[in-house]
C-alpha cells in the first residue's frame, strides 16, 4: 500500500514537471489549477497500473488513452491542445527512454530528469517560442475577468484614431465571452455599434480586406508587466492559432 502511495504521489509529481515543460516548448501560458489536476490524475493513472486485475492499463493503448485524458484534462479541447498533448507525451516518452539507458534511479531519477528538462526549456524557451513572444493578458468589465495569451506581433499597428495608440486586438470568442456579444454582431460591426454602450468603430486595413471593428475603451487592461486604459478591438473571428494565443498586442507592454 505505501508502495502504491510512492508511486502515485512520484508519478503525478513528475507529470506536473513535464506538463510545465510543455507548456514552455508550446508557448502556453500555464494554468496551474488545470495542471495539477491533469498531474494528479496521472498520478492515479499510475497507481491504478499496480493494482491486480488493472495490469492491463500498463500497455501501450492505454497509455495513449491515458495521455489523452490528461492533455484533455490540461489544455481542453481544441486544435492547439492536439500539439500540446503530442508535445507532452513526447517528453513522458523521452523520459521513459532517458531512464531505460540509465537503468537506476527509480522515481528520484526520473523526477530529476523531469526536472532537468523543465530548466532546459525555461533557459532555452525563456518567454520566446521559435522567435515569437506571448505575454498574459487579462481584461476586466465590470465583474467579468478574462485572462488570456497575446500574441506580440509587430504587424499589428492598429492604433486609436483618437489617441494614436496602440489597440488590443482580441479574438470572436474571447470578445462573446467578455461582452456577451454575438458572432453576428462581431461581423456587422456598423449596425451593431449600439449593441453595447461605449462601443466605437475601428478602422482597419489588412492583406486583402479593409473596414470596422468594434472596439471598447476598458479601464483595467493588464498586458505582461503593464496595465493601464486601452482599447480593445474585437476580431468577428479567429486568430488563426487559438489553441495558443487569443489576442494580438503590438506596442503595449
Amino acid at each position: 500500500m505505501v508502495y502504491l502511495v510512492w508511486v502515485t504521489v512520484m508519478n503525478g509529481l513528475v507529470n506536473f514537471l513535464l506538463l510545465l515543460c510543455a507548456d514552455r516548448l508550446t508557448g502556453h501560458l500555464t494554468n496551474f489549477c488545470r495542471t495539477l489536476f491533469a498531474a494528479i490524475f496521472g498520478g492515479f493513472y499510475a497507481g491504478c497500473c499496480l493494482i491486480p486485475g488493472f495490469y492491463f492499463l500498463g500497455n501501450f493503448f492505454w497509455r495513449l488513452v491515458g495521455f489523452g485524458f490528461i492533455s484533455v484534462i490540461a489544455y481542453g479541447l481544441n486544435t492547439g491542445a492536439f500539439c500540446k498533448g503530442l508535445t507532452f507525451a513526447f517528453l513522458s516518452f523521452t523520459l521513459s527512454g532517458a531512464m531505460s539507458a540509465i537503468g537506476k534511479g527509480g522515481a528520484v531519477g526520473a523526477i530529476g530528469i523531469a526536472g532537468i528538462l523543465l530548466i532546459l526549456s525555461y533557459l532555452g524557451f525563456g518567454g520566446r517560442i521559435v522567435g515569437t513572444s506571448y505575454v498574459p493578458v487579462e481584461l476586466t468589465l465590470g465583474e467579468k475577468r478574462l485572462q488570456l495569451t497575446a500574441l506580440q506581433d509587430t504587424g499589428n499597428t492598429l492604433r486609436d484614431p483618437i489617441t494614436g495608440k496602440p489597440v488590443l486586438v482580441v479574438s470572436a470568442e474571447a470578445a462573446q465571452k467578455l461582452t456577451g456579444l454575438t458572432c453576428e454582431q462581431l461581423r456587422n460591426p456598423v449596425e451593431s455599434i449600439s449593441a453595447i454602450p461605449g462601443l466605437q468603430l475601428i478602422p482597419y486595413n489588412s492583406v486583402g480586406s479593409r473596414g470596422f471593428l468594434l472596439a471598447l475603451r476598458l479601464r483595467n487592461v493588464k498586458i505582461g508587466n503593464w496595465q493601464g486604459s486601452s482599447l480593445v478591438a474585437f476580431a468577428p473571428e479567429g486568430l488563426g492559432s487559438e489553441g495558443v494565443y487569443q489576442a494580438l498586442t503590438g506596442g503595449i507592454v
